[in-house]
């Protein structure tokens, strides 16, 4: 932020006494302000966006010249929901995606701490998650048990790419499943996890309706798994979900980077018949998607795509078998309609076609 915009001042509310000095006289500390300026980690202070409303009623001209940041996303939209409510645009900065950083894997995931200095992967996820219990949940909700809340957070990655199966999980928790879905709500507001809904349409045919939980970050997903090295990941039973929820991950934030409403679904029916992705890029257009995380791709692996595809007629459908692949871009075609591409590829084209 910073760097975007070097001209603003800066303030970083972290600082106990100055966090005390701003609540005993909120217009002195105001008033010292020099617009524009950057207020960092203002969820510490969400008091402060009463009297900035105030002042941004008060003289319109200081409009676009307010800029508040913040690494806890759940305090800091509440204090926006309530106080700021039709003066603000809200803009969300998740990980680095593949896009922006080419050498992501899926070993690394996308925390810029990670990707500066890759050798402390282990000990930075493991002071983010111990951070993350103890300051963001408690922020969210009066979770109590919060050893129980972590095995909560393992038995999630051990079940990342699946349906979401609430009552399953409840069992060996010793929970109610009231209490998993209260659980699941605070990950996917934490921004931990992406819940992938199915896609509904009249295919004459019994669909799913539950969600299928994914990671949104691949390298804490690997973290809470175990897994250390490329070579324990090339050998995990794992390494499938994990490439999926890559992919899962990759195209939300493209949605978000490009400031499109959040549309990823996948499909599956009651016949068995599935499908990883799919995201309407037009009123009657879907782009059809299958994530494998081989480097070889077969025409076989067109199947369950073609299939649909045939079903959704009524739509105009394209279908990528997305791959690991040392090329940048990938363009075979497999069968008809249906293309094989590199993560980075299936991103470049998604939208312009």
């Amino acid at each position: 932020m910073r760097n975007a915009f070097p001209l603003a001042s800066y303030v970083l509310l972290e600082d106990p006494d100055l966090i005390a000095r701003i609540r005993s006289d909120p217009h002195g500390f105001l008033h010292e302000i020099r617009l524009p300026v950057i207020l960092d980690e203002i969820q510490n202070v969400p008091e402060l966006f009463n009297y900035i409303r105030s002042r941004i009623d008060a003289d319109p001209d200081s409009k676009g010249r307010w800029f508040f940041t913040g690494s806890q996303e759940s305090p800091l939209m509440k204090g926006v929901s309530e106080s700021m409510a039709g003066r603000i645009a809200v803009l969300q900065l998740l990980p680095f995606s593949i896009e922006e950083r080419p050498d992501m894997t899926m070993l690394s995931g996308g925390f810029p701490e990670i990707a500066n200095q890759p050798a402390s992967a282990r000990l930075w996820f493991q002071s983010y998650i111990q951070t993350y219990l103890e300051r963001d949940i408690r922020q969210v909700s009066m979770v109590s048990d919060l050893p129980t809340f972590r095995r909560f957070l393992m038995l999630c990655a051990s079940r990342s790419g699946q349906m979401l199966n609430k009552t399953d999980m409840a069992a060996p928790l010793g929970v109610s499943v009231p209490t998993v879905s209260a659980w699941i709500n605070i990950l996917e507001i934490t921004c931990q996890i992406n819940l992938i809904y199915p896609f509904y349409e009249n295919f004459g045919k019994r669909l799913v309706k539950s969600p299928k939980l994914y990671f949104s970050d691949s390298g804490l997903l690997c973290h809470l798994l175990g897994i250390d090295s490329e070579e324990q990941l090339k050998r995990s039973p794992f390494l499938g979900h994990v490439y999926e929820g890559l992919v899962a991950s990759e195209i939300i934030k493209k949605m978000v980077n490009t400031g499109r409403a959040r549309q990823l679904y996948y499909f599956r029916d009651r016949q068995g018949l599935e499908v990883d992705f799919i995201v309407p890029v037009s009123a009657m257009e879907l782009a059809v998607i299958e994530a494998k995380a081989s480097m070889t791709v077969t025409p076989d692996m067109a199947g369950p795509m073609a299939r649909f595809i045939g079903s959704a007629s009524r739509y105009q459908s394209r279908g990528y078998i997305v791959h690991q692949t040392v090329k940048h871009v990938q363009t075979e075609p497999v069968s008809p309609g249906i293309r094989a591409v590199s993560i980075t590829g299936l991103l470049e084209s998604l939208y312009l076609e």
